[in-house]
């Protein structure tokens, strides 16, 4: 999982996933460690259910992702909001 996640944040892919049993679509800026030594993603939903309303931006546990897939979908920049070198992460393995 960890090697398509970072295929998609070099390529700019759109993924597809279900997380907490919610599906989602998300543009992934970021991947790597969390100061809690998960493996994360940084991610900004485009679609789908969300648990907090109006809540865009995730940090994702890697291991909580179910269902991963690419959708044939691109974007061409970050989202407002996007900072490099993610201070909720103690090693980054790709970010935009």
């Amino acid at each position: 999982m960890l090697s398509s996640i970072i295929a998609a944040i070099q390529n700019r892919q759109v993924l597809s996933i279900t997380y907490d049993g919610i599906d989602r679509i998300v543009e992934p800026h970021t991947v790597g460690v969390s100061k809690t030594g998960n493996d994360v993603l940084r991610c900004y939903q485009t679609a789908g259910g969300h648990i907090t309303l109006d809540h865009e931006w995730d940090l994702l546990l890697l291991t909580k992702i179910r269902n991963l897939t690419t959708t044939g979908m691109t974007f061409s920049t970050p989202r407002p909001g996007y900072k490099k070198g993610d201070r909720g992460m103690t090693r980054i393995y790709a970010e935009l």
